[in-house]
């Protein structure tokens, strides 16, 4: 039978633990999803040209292999399908409640179990698992006026089908990763595209997107390729990329690479000043596409670098005057340092998470959290990854938690111990000393106080290796 486990969200992290539920034998888990089907933010993001600019051989299911033998780099409707495919093939949808938020979880210390608290009611449970991820509420910028537009806005993780850009005057805020997928594909229908950039970022090109047809006879032909590929590809990240995040040996190749990338492909010295960065590689989220630059040297593209003063009914106002538009796409990017904000957690002893977490959210191997037994998170605080695949992050995380399941169910609930969470906690900072994002700049990966609570600072190996076996030395034991 096992123990009744909670799963918020079904996105890539609760599929996975429900996968790992199955094959273990144990069924008695409920998954809570706000949304109206699987897929997290594979589901929510529905913007012109979505997709994934990690490797889709790695970006899948270690224990189900990427069905797709064409392409390097998944669009938006095909991880949906994967994702979909994976809830159907392992029989989850009948566990799934769609459409169903969770607004509280309370640990009771009487009986032992956590109270989950939706819309529907409340229901008893012995193990809470958070899967609810980091890139899920969109942040909108603090720009007097927002409300004051008389045309469409909306963000970019929210996108309106129903407007039509044909042949309109379209301000994008923000230059991120979302902005470098849509901004080529909407500048292609636009009458007019202004592209509002507070800070460049550092690009990098994706490698030909699909793979050449001699590739695609050898995958279908032998099998075991595409494991060799996704293992190429794990290689390549945590050998090249990962070293040049930590002031590394090869810090200077991938500068060279996306500045010769930059070169490549904007001829215009004024532009191409406007798009080079002034901080280290890394700092910032690293954008990877090939088709963001052709885009902004287009001359209905224009990149704006002066600062944004206000929203106006009929536009974008800069110090420089207004830039008139008709529809704003705030690109924006989520609110991802507030971890499980929407939730109202609380653990042993009346002790609420968000309190707790008042300075910054921390977990043990980003997992467990002192005096709350029994809840574990996925894609907690810093597991992101500024390298290779958060699939595979969580796939550690989810065998951490499967091999916690056993000890909490003959010892009684399990917490980690503060004095094991002091221990991470100074390795952690450590670690986190050499990294290229505390460079000074500002970016995603950190909190309002300016400390890192996104990112891992080691290898994924290294992740794999610590979250291997469970240490019941670092957990207290209510038996």
């Amino acid at each position: 039978m096992g123990p009744n486990v909670a799963i918020i969200g079904a996105g890539f992290g609760g599929l996975c633990m429900a996968i790992q539920l199955e094959k273990a034998g144990i069924r008695s888990y409920t998954i809570f999803e706000k949304g109206s089907d699987v897929g997290g933010t594979w589901r929510d993001n529905t913007y012109p040209g979505a997709g994934c600019d990690t490797h889709s051989h790695l970006y899948s299911f270690s224990f189900e292999r990427y069905s797709s033998r064409t392409r390097r780099y998944a669009g938006q409707p095909e991880i949906l399908h994967y994702l979909q495919g994976c809830a159907d093939k392992y029989g989850l949808r009948s566990r799934i409640r769609l459409n169903t938020a969770v607004v509280s979880a309370a640990f009771d210390e009487s009986l032992g179990k956590w109270r989950v608290r939706t819309s529907a009611g409340e229901e008893l449970f012995d193990v809470v698992v958070s899967a609810i991820g980091q890139l899920n509420r969109p942040q909108l910028p603090d720009i007097p006026g927002i409300s004051t537009f008389s045309g469409a806005a909306f963000h970019s993780a929210r996108w309106d089908h129903s407007v039509d850009l044909a042949g309109k005057r379209v301000a994008v805020i923000g230059n991120g990763s979302s902005a470098a997928q849509l901004v080529p594909k909407v500048a292609e229908v636009a009458g007019h595209l202004d592209l509002f950039q507070r800070t460049p970022n550092w690009v990098i090109p994706k490698q030909g997107i699909d793979f050449s047809p001699r590739v695609r006879t050898a995958f279908r032909l032998v099998p075991f390729l595409q494991r060799a590929y996704r293992e190429w590809v794990y290689r390549y990240a945590e050998h090249i990329l990962y070293p040049a995040l930590a002031g590394g040996w090869s810090t200077d190749l991938v500068r060279k690479y996306a500045l010769g990338h930059l070169h490549e492909q904007v001829s215009d010295p004024v532009l191409r000043a406007k798009l080079t960065p002034s901080y280290p590689l890394g700092c910032k989220r690293v954008v990877i596409d090939s088709d963001f630059y052709p885009a902004l040297t287009r001359p209905d593209v224009d990149v704006v670098t002066d600062r944004i003063t206000r929203i106006v009914p009929g536009g974008v106002e800069t110090v420089a005057g207004v830039r008139e538009a008709d529809a704003i796409v705030y690109a924006t990017g989520f609110e991802t340092s507030e971890f499980l904000s929407t939730i109202e957690v609380t653990g042993r002893g009346g002790r609420r998470l968000a309190e707790e977490w008042k300075d910054g959210a921390e977990a043990y191997l980003g997992i467990a959290v002192p005096h709350f037994p029994n809840l574990f998170l996925l894609y907690g605080p810093n597991t992101n990854l500024g390298h290779t695949s958060i699939v595979f992050m969580l796939e550690c995380q989810v065998r951490y938690v499967m091999g916690c399941l056993p000890q909490l169910a003959s010892r009684g609930p399990m917490e980690v111990r503060p004095e094991a969470m002091d221990t991470w906690r100074q390795n952690l900072d450590r670690d986190m000393e050499g990294m290229v994002w505390q460079a000074g700049c500002t970016s995603w990966y950190k909190n309002a106080s300016g400390r890192v609570t996104g990112n891992w600072p080691g290898s994924a190996t290294a992740y794999r290796r610590l979250t291997r076996t469970p240490r019941p030395e670092a957990f207290q034991f209510a038996r």
